[in-house]
């Protein structure tokens, strides 16, 4: 039976705060091997020269005549790295507050001597918007789109080792109805941060080399493609496809050599073949092979093979590159669920993912995109829904290694454009996701549609054709998309519903469902007032409503239907919207990615993971007498005043409801009897919270918290989780700082503002820019700012003081921190200029939103409320 446990909470509760906490993570990786680079991780001594061409970009905000000209004078430009956004935003800039408009990007540079004799490629990641590339004064390239990789051939307009070059790229996030997502972002539950706001890449490859799956454009072919045979636990048959094109002059015999590695660098097989391919061709290698007993990846086990791949002639190696590659068998079986390598596998239950952070909207770096991923693992997740475009493939290389399944969608949202060339765009942008992320082990859905939209049938049955004919082989990432939309029902591999629906009506007994969307239960969707949602400095009472909401929502993914497979939550990270003025309250993050109670509540639902405890309660003079724990124990043992009250309580377990409900010991908290030991028996060291998490009759887990007494101190914190800061002038991490006591116990109800300065080889985002980042006020005990790394790397002294210091201000504290040099060299000409921004004020958020009527806006929301509600979003 399921219980709604908030509403039998509500009546008695009046909470407020959180300390902060590690997550038990002990079976995940703290380090990852080097970035891939167009879907390769650089090998040594591979013929492929690969550049960092992320630094030393000159940079204006607006429209500038003439700058695609190499002559033009950009010398007051800015000069910027790669990512970045077009303009800093403030914390909270939802509501179209963001930048809409042209930008442009200049980088003048020569190509390194290493280039002699490549076939040399520029490779954007990703640019938002619709762009216009120039090379020497050149238009090279037209794009339309902001999710997805652009290549421009440098060879081919005759530039080789030592030439000097200038590219611009002119770039524009407006509004535009032609190309997908479409939608204007006044009606956009999300933003279009602008910018050149993921890595670019400078690629030398020799005329006989592996060939890149997005510039081939061959349905399911180019590039390196991994498949798979039959899988067991005794056996895998493994297959690596190796496209290698030859754009020389002459013919050439070359021999493709791919090696399987083990996790420990151990060579378990080495296939191998040998092409004929004449001038200005390009051919296949097939090669196969069986391991024997392999490892098998899973959320619990994401073990990654390596295989490297060399492609050589005449006893010279003319290019390679290293895949890494996880083998598991995913089944969806309609009524007997969803299957993992052999046998039925748990709910999935995870969340959503936007693209965006505090400050810097999409321009997140590689390790930040690492650390959503290790954040998202870290509260007991086993599947993110990318919302609603393709990821980083940064993102999508840390979901391999740990072990988050991902469902990757095509860019769109509640929006059709009836012009045909607008749906070839669509199926476009679906041929190219498949082919970038085809070899990720993480990938177990594909939606080639449009969210939350009504398109016409032929639309969506030639979406779920292209899934097919990109990947024609046993395993391949299935399709799903809205059970309410044309042509899903009857022809989807997976449908996207709620577990009550299943059996009504004409129900397809051969389908499995998922949510795609859990946890939202708003008031209206104009007003938005919601219960799930709590901005972490509204405190204890707001964190804990949002905390038990979520656990009932969280609750209705376990159904004891095997057809039913699990769902995401809305949404996991706080973001900014174009739709409404205020962000995204609903995460279990901020947007600093400091955490809410709710996601220990997440954490707690994880039974496989390490024994935990939260306690829910501040212990304040405001702090609601029933203390809420946590945990996903068997019972929970909670000790008051070191021990004048204790009580024992199970954790309830239903396997068709919540898996831990959160545990609440009524009437415990007592704020007079607290007084009393500190007030009148000067005895304030008794008044605590022990929480003990017990097993099997052992205590596995445990937890104590006192109340914060006087505000004494500053407390710096590096939010690294594990990977440092590298030198590469874009990296950036979050760094914190808690008032505390003298005790160490952190101040919630504190308020101050804190003044952060910096030394050494790095600098705060934001510094100076009137987005209110320094200094910071301090909200539900913290302040957070982002230390951004120079290009060199070194020591970085941070210190953190109260911006009106005084005889009993609390204690300034002072950090060290040390980035570590990139693993790949860069190519530049500009040394980036760390400037105070320009004042927001002299830039006006342009763009359509800007001329709107009241009219107009209210149409606009209208609209958004029916196909919200129409699309059962509950």
């Amino acid at each position: 039976m399921r219980t709604n446990l908030l509403s039998l909470i509500l009546m008695g509760l009046s909470l407020l705060p959180t300390t902060a906490m590690d997550a038990a993570t002990d079976h995940l990786p703290t380090t990852t091997v080097a970035t891939s680079v167009a879907g390769l991780y650089p090998i040594p001594s591979s013929g492929r020269v690969v550049y960092n061409f992320s630094q030393g970009w000159r940079f204006h905000l607006g429209d500038a005549e003439g700058a695609q000209a190499s002559t033009f004078d950009d010398s007051r430009w800015q000069v910027v790295n790669v990512p970045h956004t077009a303009r800093l935003e403030p914390y909270e800039a939802s509501g179209c507050r963001n930048y809409q408009g042209v930008v442009w990007y200049r980088k003048h540079f020569t190509l390194p001597a290493d280039m002699k004799g490549k076939d040399i490629t520029v490779h954007f990641e990703a640019i938002m918007g619709k762009q216009e590339i120039f090379v020497n004064g050149q238009k090279v390239a037209d794009h339309l789109g902001g999710y997805l990789p652009i290549t421009v051939n440098l060879t081919a307009l005759g530039l080789k080792a030592g030439d000097k070059a200038v590219i611009a790229v002119k770039a524009d996030n407006s509004d535009d109805k032609t190309f997908p997502p479409g939608k204007k972002q006044a009606a956009l539950d999300f933003c279009y941060h602008g910018g050149m706001y993921r890595d670019v890449w400078l690629i030398g490859k020799s005329p006989v080399a592996i060939t890149d799956a997005l510039e081939a454009g061959r349905v399911a072919g180019g590039g390196i493609f991994l498949h798979y045979g039959d899988i067991s636990e005794q056996r895998a048959e493994v297959y690596v496809n190796v496209e290698v094109g030859n754009s020389g002059n002459t013919p050439s015999a070359p021999t493709v050599t791919a090696r399987i590695k083990d996790c420990n660098g151990k060579v378990v097989a080495t296939m191998k073949k040998t092409l004929k391919l004449a001038a200005a061709t390009q051919q296949t290698a097939v090669l196969g092979t069986t391991l024997k007993r392999p490892q098998l990846w899973s959320p619990e086990n994401p073990y990654l093979y390596q295989v490297e791949i060399t492609v050589t002639e005449k006893g010279h190696t003319t290019d390679g590159g290293m895949v890494r590659m996880g083998i598991r068998k995913a089944e969806f079986k309609g009524k007997d669920g969803f299957w993992l390598n052999g046998k039925p596998y748990h709910q999935l239950v995870g969340g959503n993912r936007h693209q965006d952070f505090a400050y810097v909207g999409n321009a997140m770096p590689n390790s930040q995109q690492w650390r959503d991923a290790r954040r998202l693992r870290d509260a007991g997740m086993t599947i993110i829904r990318c919302a609603h475009y393709p990821m980083d493939s940064s993102f999508m290389d840390a979901c391999d290694e740990m072990g988050l399944f991902v469902i990757v969608p095509t860019p769109g949202w509640q929006y059709w454009n009836k012009d045909p060339r607008f749906g070839e765009l669509v199926h476009e942008n679906t041929r190219n996701i498949i082919r970038r992320d085809r070899n990720h082990p993480s990938v177990l859905m594909w939606e080639p549609i449009l969210n939350e939209t009504r398109y016409p049938e032929d639309f969506a049955l030639k979406a779920l054709d292209i899934t097919r004919e990109e990947f024609p082989y046993p395993g391949r990432p299935v399709a799903v998309a809205d059970v309410q939309s044309a042509g899903v029902r009857d022809n989807y591999d997976v449908v996207y519903d709620w577990a009550d629906n299943i059996g009504k009506g004409n129900w397809p007994e051969d389908k499995c469902v998922f949510t795609r969307e859990f946890g939202e239960m708003v008031d209206d969707w104009y007003a938005h007032n919601n219960i799930n949602r709590a901005a972490r400095p509204w405190g204890e009472r707001p964190q804990l409503m949002q905390a038990l909401a979520l656990c009932d929502s969280y609750g209705e993914m376990f159904h004891g239907r095997r057809q039913f497979i699990g769902g995401c939550q809305w949404h996991p990270f706080d973001h900014q919207r174009g739709y409404h003025p205020d962000p995204y309250y609903g995460g279990i993050y901020d947007a600093f990615r400091q955490k809410k109670y709710a996601f220990e509540m997440f954490r707690a639902q994880d039974t496989s993971a390490s024994p935990m405890v939260f306690i829910a309660n501040e212990m304040t003079q405001f702090s609601d007498n029933d203390v809420v724990v946590f945990s996903n124990c068997d019972s929970v043992r909670l000790t008051m005043f070191e021990g004048d009250k204790v009580a024992t309580l199970p954790v309830s377990h239903n396997a068709d409801d919540k898996p831990c409900a959160p545990v609440v010991f009524k009437d415990f908290w007592n704020f007079w009897k607290a007084r009393e030991y500190s007030y009148k028996q000067r005895n304030w060291q008794r008044v605590s919270l022990l929480a003990e998490g017990i097993k099997d009759g052992k205590v596995v887990a445990s937890q104590k918290k006192m109340p914060s007494r006087r505000s004494t101190k500053i407390r710096l914190y590096a939010d690294t989780m594990g990977k440092q800061l590298t030198a590469d002038g874009s990296d950036f991490i979050v760094v914190v700082a808690e008032i505390t006591d003298d005790n160490g116990n952190v101040k919630r109800l504190a308020k101050d503002h804190i003044l952060f300065t910096v030394e050494g080889e790095g600098h705060i985002i934001g510094d100076g820019a009137d987005i209110m980042a320094n200094p910071r006020a301090v909200e539900w005990g913290s302040a957070p700012v982002l230390i951004q790394a120079t290009d060199k790397a070194g020591k970085i002294t941070i210190t953190a003081r109260s911006a009106f210091e005084g005889t009993y201000a609390p204690a300034a504290d002072t950090l060290t921190i040390e980035s570590v040099p990139p693993t790949l060299p860069a190519c530049f000409t500009d040394k980036t200029t760390i400037t105070r921004p320009s004042s927001r004020n002299g830039k006006a958020s342009t763009g359509n939103t800007a001329t709107m009527t009241e009219e107009e806006r209210q149409r606009t929301l209208e609209e958004v409320n029916k196909q919200q509600a129409e699309f059962g979003i509950q």
